[in-house]
């Protein structure tokens, strides 16, 4: 198998993880010293672990991929994001209602787990959709 394709095989076990709610399957999927850097802003999984569970069990947060691309070891990936307000997010009140957005990561990927993650999302229209306040 080429090396693009079984680090686009990484991302889309990354995805599938991520919408399991699957904590643990992310840690191995990401290197030990791996970096993730998002709306909320950056850290170590050890960091973000407990805020990607928070936002999944507010908003149960699922990903389809809609295009995957990779070059060497880095891959992006445009997805459409759904969720709902299911949980209380920081406060946030629950409004059992959906959201549907579009999202993109990029990934560097080096000997079968991500080094680096970024991600980028319209978390005002998020909110908005789902009748939450910013701030």
């Amino acid at each position: 198998m080429e090396p693009t394709e079984a680090n686009k095989l990484v991302v889309q076990a990354y995805v599938k993880a991520f919408n399991q709610g699957d904590m643990q399957a992310l840690r191995t999927i990401f290197a030990p010293d791996a970096l993730v850097y998002g709306v909320l802003g950056w850290g170590s999984m050890e960091q973000v672990i407990p805020v990607w569970q928070e936002l999944h069990n507010a908003f149960n947060i699922q990903l389809e991929v809609e295009s995957i691309i990779a070059e060497g070891d880095e891959v992006a990936v445009r997805y459409t994001e759904r969720g709902q307000s299911i949980g209380s997010f920081r406060g946030s009140a629950i409004t059992d209602k959906t959201y549907e957005i579009v999202a993109m990561e990029h990934f560097v990927v080096r000997d079968g787990q991500v080094q680096r993650r970024w991600g980028a999302r319209d978390s005002a229209a998020q909110f908005r959709q789902m009748g939450l306040s910013l701030g």
